[in-house]
């Protein structure tokens, strides 16, 4: 099984005191992570208010990026985010731009996405798309 990391959940995972772990039904699972993810973690190292706090931020991402393969958007994945986009307007209950990108690229790859807890509610109104939560 394969499993796509949100931003939220890298967030978590680079906090986490010790070295980056994923729950144990996921330890065996490839790691794959949206471009769009890479792309919000790089600005939470911007914003992180100095030099030596970037840094450190910096580096725990990317000993979690190196765990991961980096995705981009592409065209098969853009048809599920039309769909996804879809769906979600017909409840209207649009998601976050971001996060469709992040629940059509799990789903594009047949895969789970890994979650924290406060994305959990809206990754779960996208259908066929199985949602893990980090705890």
């Amino acid at each position: 099984m394969g499993v796509i990391l949100d931003t939220s959940a890298l967030v978590a995972l680079e906090r986490q005191l010790d070295r980056p772990t994923l729950p144990e039904q996921l330890a065996e699972s490839r790691l794959w992570m949206p471009a769009i993810v890479w792309a919000e973690a790089l600005i939470g190292v911007r914003l992180a208010g100095g030099a030596v706090k970037a840094a450190q931020r910096r580096a725990r991402l990317a000993e979690i990026r190196d765990l991961t393969t980096i995705v981009h958007f592409d065209e098969r994945i853009a048809e599920h985010y039309a769909d996804i986009y879809y769906e979600c307007a017909r409840k209207g209950r649009l998601i976050p731009q971001n996060d469709m990108a992040v629940a059509a690229t799990a789903r594009a790859l047949e895969s789970a996405v890994l979650v924290g807890s406060a994305d959990e509610a809206h990754f779960r109104l996208v259908k066929n798309l199985e949602v893990v939560v980090l705890k």
